[in-house]
């Protein structure tokens, strides 16, 4: 038992969300094998990338309250001023948003932004154009929540993109949060926008890299003291 522990203490863990996607493709690798040895190499490879894909490994977030954390791994695609959508009743007045665009590599395990309440869930269908383009905040299938801090009213929006055709919601209405604690998850290639207090000031820059549950994206306010973190 003490090997067995050792190796699933270096494996990434799986998101259950994942578990039937995993079959499919593993059974899929093994028909695949009966009719050509190389399309069952194919099939294997596929199970492997989609066990990534819905891997859900344990993130260290800085608990300090001035600061706005990534809620998905990916990378900044946009930063500014844009009105929230109109289902999460933030009113119309432009926020601080910054969105993160995931790609099919990125892991989809989506997490909380700030410490606060979910105060309100929103789900609202629509298209799937590519998550990348700014339009997709207005256009596209999207799963919005309010959470409310001591900071404020923060706005997050799961975008589903082109490939992606599932929102998961993996918290409630009601429920008290934690910064990085996991709030949904969205499969295969989607986008997450944050919306946030007029006071936030930016720490990231487009293009660059986030981690869901580590970067810290945002400030509201300055702190020079060490900071503290929490795994989850």
């Amino acid at each position: 038992m003490g090997m067995i522990d050792t190796i699933r203490k270096q494996l990434t863990p799986i998101h259950p969300e994942g578990y039937i996607f995993i079959a499919g493709f593993a059974i899929a690798a093994v028909l695949l094998g009966y009719l050509a040895e190389s399309l069952g190499w194919i099939g294997a490879l596929a199970t492997a990338w989609c066990a990534y894909f819905f891997r859900d490994p344990t993130r260290f977030t800085p608990l300090d309250e001035d600061l706005v954390i990534s809620p998905a791994d990916g990378v900044i695609s946009s930063i500014g001023y844009f009105a929230p959508p109109p289902e999460l009743g933030l009113n119309d007045v432009p926020m601080q948003r910054i969105s993160v665009f995931m790609s099919v590599f990125d892991c989809h395990v989506n997490r909380a932004p700030i410490a606060g309440r979910v105060t309100k869930i929103a789900y609202k269908p629509g298209l799937f154009l590519n998550a990348d383009l700014d339009k997709a905040s207005e256009s596209n299938e999207r799963n919005g929540f309010v959470i409310d801090s001591k900071l404020g009213q923060f706005g997050v929006v799961q975008i589903a993109g082109f490939v992606a055709r599932r929102i998961v919601c993996l918290t409630h209405q009601g429920e008290a949060v934690g910064a990085g604690d996991r709030i949904g998850l969205i499969r295969f290639g989607s986008r997450v926008d944050v919306y946030m207090p007029g006071a936030a000031r930016p720490l990231v820059t487009v293009g660059s890299k986030a981690v869901a549950g580590e970067t810290a994206i945002a400030e509201l306010g300055s702190k020079s003291s060490p900071r503290n973190f929490k795994s989850a």
